[in-house]
């Protein structure tokens, strides 16, 4: 059976890296129905904190990379680690230095076959002897791993390739100790879309970052699961479920994953628009209440209209409280662009006079009412539909961009369209 593991060390926050290896190995533990152990690595005592464990477990729900089993904590599992390197000594395979405990490294090549990359070789001599416990009493990454691994009957090690040196060291305890020796694959690293190093200006911020921009979960799965690996036939856009049934290790790349935010952005954006207005309101309202534009008991029916007029023009979440501030605020707040938009045009006060006077008249109001005013005027005055559309909508939400404005004035309502229009006159006549 596949056994995977991901096993972060909680002194940190859970980074782009990070979890695209735990995504990896959840993949390839999913399309093989295996299972995917969640391990702890926490024997820094110094450095490990609770914060960051609440964090990387709640980072891993809301990707929804549930595990198997675990978590497992090495801080619990200090006396394997003492009963193993006390065999070793007495075995003669390890030797103390001080307080510390060190393998004897053999003097030979060491070889393995990297499921992603062929096989790797390693000269004698090419390492030390190397640590197994510290001065301290703790363990070494590597001796802590293989037991681990062993113990826990892990199948497959699927990590960053920055792992590799790491290895021929495992492989060198693993022979020590006599266990069987795990598949191993490496994949590739991520790199700035300039090739350069990942750095938190060039998208190096931890998972929380991206939920609390506004990223949908489903939409940075599917982002980090083409980071080194590819479906074929240049698909892009994949669920879940499909990603599980394409993922192998046969597709992960050998060279190096370049992060670009753009494309991220663009697939947030496609998934933002595959969802119902209910279902995005949902996603967007804790931050409409953050900004107070809503409260609770909010007029969902009213908040839907806003979502399905805005969605297709937002690619975050984050951003939608800022495009929709003109529905939710009072006092239209007008770019240094609109403004000297609508002023520089004289026409546009006798516009605005007769469209109030043509909707006052309207004995209700809907989007085919707003555009048969608006359009009997643009015909009645022989102007270009643009000479009231545009300076209309810059009255209405103080933006030269904004939604169609006929579906606009419906959502907005006749009031607070003649409203905004009465005051942009005011704004006009100063």
């Amino acid at each position: 059976m596949v056994r995977v593991r991901f096993a972060p060390s909680p002194t940190g926050f859970l980074h782009i890296g990070g979890v695209r290896t735990a995504l990896f190995n959840w993949l390839f533990a999913r399309h093989e129905k295996g299972a995917f152990i969640l391990r702890i690595e926490d024997t820094d005592r110094a450095r490990s904190q609770d914060t960051y464990l609440g964090q990387i477990l709640e980072d891993l729900k809301w990707l929804g990379l549930n595990w198997d089993e675990g978590p497992y904590f090495q801080s619990k599992r200090s006396s394997l680690y003492r009963e193993q390197a006390q065999k070793l000594l007495k075995a003669q395979k390890a030797y103390t230095e001080g307080a510390a405990i060190i393998l004897k490294v053999p003097r030979h090549d060491f070889e393995f076959t990297d499921l992603i990359r062929g096989k790797i070789k390693f000269s004698a001599g090419s390492f030390k002897d190397q640590v197994l416990i510290k001065s301290d009493g703790t363990p070494t990454y590597n001796f802590a791993c293989c037991l681990d691994d062993h113990d826990m009957r892990i199948s497959h090690v699927i990590r960053g390739e920055d792992h590799i040196s790491n290895t021929p060291k495992q492989l060198a305890i693993y022979e020590a100790l006599g266990f069987a020796i795990p598949e191993f694959a490496h994949i590739p690293l991520i790199v700035a879309s300039d090739r350069s190093r990942l750095s938190k200006r060039k998208g190096a911020m931890p998972v929380s970052y991206y939920r609390d921009q506004g990223y949908l979960p489903e939409a940075l799965f599917n982002f980090l699961a083409l980071l080194g690996w590819s479906p074929g036939a240049n698909r892009e856009v994949l669920s879940q479920e499909e990603t599980v049934k394409e993922f192998t290790l046969e597709r992960v790349l050998k060279t190096a994953a370049y992060f670009n935010p753009e494309k991220l952005e663009w697939m947030n954006g496609r998934y933002i628009q595959q969802l119902s207005a209910e279902q995005l309101l949902e996603r967007v309202s804790p931050f409409l209440l953050e900004r107070g534009y809503i409260k609770q008991g909010y007029d969902k029916e009213k908040a839907s209209e806003i979502i399905q007029l805005l969605k297709m023009r937002i690619k975050k979440l984050s951003e939608f409280a800022e495009q929709a501030a003109f529905f939710f605020e009072e006092k239209i707040k007008f770019t240094p662009e609109a403004k000297e938009f609508l002023l520089k045009e004289q026409k546009n006060k006798d516009i605005f006079n007769k469209l109030i006077a043509s909707l006052k008249k309207t004995d209700s109001f809907d989007t085919e009412r707003a555009e048969t005013a608006c359009r009997q005027l643009i015909a009645n005055e022989g102007i270009r539909a643009g000479e009231l559309i545009h300076p209309v909508r810059v009255a209405l939400t103080g933006k030269r961009v904004g939604p169609g404005l006929f579906e606009l004035m419906s959502v907005l309502g006749r009031e607070k369209v003649l409203k905004r229009l009465t005051e942009t006159l005011k704004l006009m006549g100063q």
